[in-house]
């Protein structure tokens, strides 16, 4: 995949140029959720942001680089989010609340378009290596972001020491993504709110307080 440029050029780039990449960017993204990055072209982008193909060329060499800088658009924005919400967890009603903030923003478009990076995943990782390893980054971070929470979690001793933080944050966003999938295709996100509870069962299966009542 083709990077859309270094460092040095994109510091060189006008307000108005860095608006233009914007756009280009926001075009393509919005493109790409409802048709998907293989039915969406370099013309249909440049006709849903009002540039030129000299516009477009000089921010991105290719297909290829655009969709890195989508990729890179929708990770910010996601785990942002989820970065919000988990660095809060400090019990399992957090938990509970990390969930229903993701099924309640699924389910303004009825779970329609699936996780902004697992359904770029779903499209690219056969065929685009490099796509491929920049959404694993991404996952890998949000992976990480779900392991602390467990292990602050562990720490502050709502669960027990034996729970291991990283396979069940494993299950966890496993859950999230199985869970996008069923939405995505019922229109349904009860079915993501019930995978993403089954995950968070198995977490409170170490629940300290409950250890202490058996």
């Amino acid at each position: 995949m083709s990077n859309s440029g270094d460092g040095a050029s994109a510091r060189r780039l006008t307000p108005r140029g860095a608006a233009t990449k914007a756009r280009i960017i926001e075009a393509a993204n919005q493109l790409m959720f409802e048709q998907g990055v293989a039915s969406t072209t370099l013309a249909d982008v440049r006709t849903a942001s009002g540039t030129s193909k000299s516009q477009l060329y000089q921010h991105f060499a290719d297909k290829d680089a655009l969709v890195s800088a989508v990729i890179e658009f929708r990770a910010e924005a996601l785990l942002a989010q989820q970065r919000r919400r988990l660095d809060k967890v400090n019990s399992l009603r957090g938990l509970e609340l990390w969930r229903d903030d993701m099924v309640e923003r699924n389910a303004l478009r009825d779970g329609a378009y699936g996780c902004p990076l697992g359904s770029m995943a779903n499209e690219i990782a056969d065929h685009d290596q490099a796509g491929r390893e920049l959404i694993a980054t991404h996952f890998d971070e949000w992976l990480q972001m779900l392991i602390n929470a467990i292990d602050r979690l562990r720490t502050l001793g709502v669960l027990r020491a034996d729970a291991d933080p990283q396979t069940l944050a494993i299950g966890l966003l496993a859950a999230v993504q199985g869970g996008y999938l069923l939405a995505k295709t019922t229109r349904d996100v009860k079915l993501m709110r019930v995978a993403v509870d089954i995950a968070i069962a198995r977490i409170r299966a170490f629940s300290a307080e409950s250890s202490t009542q058996n």
